[in-house]
């Protein structure tokens, strides 16, 4: 009996947001507490701008060229123009003989929506995250990696029509990236010029006198 109960409880809880998930089309990949994000930055666009953003987040194994486009076909029911759909999917090879893998699928409604973010700066701003190499799994960088090109491409819809969001998540993550790989990029220069360059530089003068 109890266990009927809180079983009962449970799903009057989770049954509010199941009713009111809009943004989110499909999800393999994210933990509960980014797909609560998502709806929530989700809902605040389409409230402020009348652009739907949705994302499907799928562990598919998509072969090379893998038509996106004819794949959110299958999805089209369930969205209302205008909208824009972020498609993310790590496991889709990108080409087979590199065997690397990660798609980040930008598909908008019509040409005038397109135009109304970056898809360069938001394929950016998920694959930043994901590409670092540290200790963190990859199920948590794909969390975070999504949660951030989602907000970027939410921001970036949202002043294009001159507003501005209270749950988009600030691109620190992406700075820090940008910092990190700079540091990195400078320490190599700094370390070619001491063992190779300066060393040639020294007999190319040393042999003219």
């Amino acid at each position: 009996m109890i266990k009927a109960i809180i079983k009962a409880v449970l799903i009057l809880l989770v049954l509010p947001f199941v009713l009111n998930a809009q943004a989110v089309l499909r999800n393999d990949l994210l933990k509960l507490e980014a797909q609560k994000r998502i709806e929530q930055m989700g809902q605040e666009l389409q409230e402020k701008t009348g652009v739907s953003l949705y994302l499907i987040a799928t562990n598919e194994h998509f072969k090379e060229r893998y038509n996106l486009v004819a794949h959110a076909k299958q999805y089209e029911a369930n969205m209302s123009k205008p909208y824009v759909l972020f498609i993310f999917a790590p496991y889709a090879t990108i080409t087979q003989k590199s065997e690397a893998k990660g798609r980040v699928g930008i598909i908008p409604s019509s040409d005038e929506i397109k135009s109304y973010y970056d898809a360069d700066a938001v394929r950016d701003a998920t694959i930043n995250i994901i590409a670092v190499k540290d200790s963190n799994t990859d199920e948590d960088k794909f969390n975070v990696g999504v949660l951030q090109g989602y907000s970027e491409l939410a921001d970036e819809i949202a002043t294009s029509k001159g507003v501005m969001l209270k749950s988009i998540i600030p691109d620190d993550i992406g700075v820090i990236v940008t910092i990190l790989r700079v540091l990195v990029y400078s320490g190599t220069l700094i370390l070619l010029w001491i063992f190779v360059l300066k060393p040639a530089y020294r007999r190319i003068k040393n042999d003219k006198h």
